[in-house]
């Protein structure tokens, strides 16, 4: 039996100064990611100071694809069955999110994903992924 997705309200993520450029780039849906201005390695999640070499950083934009590296379909903590995914960007981080849009039952690891940013419930947009 497959099991569709049915959008879900999805909680308001805090906006905090340091992440007020993340946020207005998710209302325009567009990812971005913080890369290191010392070593130029990206790091998820976002932080002030590189975590490889406490270097400072700046946001760069995503190219919004990236494969599944593992996930878990939820079917008993509510009416409505939802996806948990930990997805790695082509930029080469990986990123916990929820996979949307699509039959639950035909996801895969190894599977090519989009970002797509998902309305929250009076906050900003989140980004989620559906598959290609």
């Amino acid at each position: 039996m497959t099991s569709p997705y049915i959008p879900r309200a999805l909680k308001a993520p805090a906006e905090l100064p340091d992440s007020a450029e993340f946020w207005q780039a998710a209302r325009e849906d567009r990812l971005l990611v913080k890369y290191c201005d010392d070593c130029g390695k990206p790091h998820w999640y976002p932080r002030v100071l590189c975590p490889f070499c406490m270097g400072t950083t700046h946001w760069r934009e995503a190219s919004g694809l990236g494969t599944i590296y593992t996930y878990s379909v939820t079917r008993r903590a509510g009416p409505t069955p939802f996806c948990i995914a930990y997805v790695a960007l082509d930029e080469g981080v990986s990123m916990m999110t929820h996979i949307v849009d699509c039959d639950l039952d035909s996801l895969h690891i190894g599977q090519k994903v989009r970002v797509r940013f998902s309305p929250t419930d009076d906050g900003p947009p989140v980004p989620t992924f559906t598959p290609v």
